[in-house]
C-alpha cells in the first residue's frame, strides 16, 4: 500500500483498543511505520530530536499494537493499541487530551492524573 508521507511524516492517532479514548498523536516516517509493524511496539520519529523513539522507553509505558489502520486518503493512520502501563502522556495522565476548552477559552483538566512523571522521568518534561 502507498502511504501519502508530507515532508517525509505521517500523523499517527493512538487509540486505547479496549476504551477507543484517543490516547496521543505523533509523527512517523517510513522507517518508523516499518519498525513499528515489525516489533509491534509503536515507533515515532522525533521532530525536536531527529531520530526514532519507541513511546515508553523511557517510562516503561509502552504501547502494544493491535492494529493499524489508514485513512480513505492514506494521509494518516489511526493505531490501535493496549496501553502497557498507568499513562501514556509524559505529565502523568492517561491521555495526552487531559484538557478541555471552555467556551470562553479557558482550559480546564478533566482527567485525573495517573502516575507522577517525577518519579517516572529523570529529567523534567513539562
Amino acid at each position: 500500500m502507498e502511504i501519502e508521507y508530507k515532508d517525509g511524516l505521517i500523523p499517527a492517532v493512538v487509540q486505547d483498543e479496549a476504551s477507543c479514548k484517543v490516547l496521543m498523536l505523533g509523527y512517523m516516517n517510513p522507517e518508523a511505520l516499518e519498525a513499528t509493524l515489525r516489533t509491534g511496539f509503536v515507533t515515532f520519529y522525533s521532530r525536536s530530536r531527529q531520530k526514532l523513539w519507541v513511546k515508553g522507553e523511557t517510562s516503561g509505558h509502552k504501547l502494544r499494537v493491535r492494529e493499524v489502520r489508514v485513512d480513505c486518503d492514506r494521509d494518516a493512520l489511526l493505531v490501535r493499541v493496549e496501553l502497557l502501563g498507568p499513562g501514556c502522556c509524559h505529565q502523568g495522565y492517561e491521555s495526552c487530551f487531559f484538557r478541555a476548552l471552555t467556551p470562553e477559552g479557558e482550559e480546564r483538566i478533566v482527567e485525573p492524573r495517573r502516575f507522577d512523571p517525577g518519579e517516572v522521568y529523570k529529567e523534567n518534561r513539562s
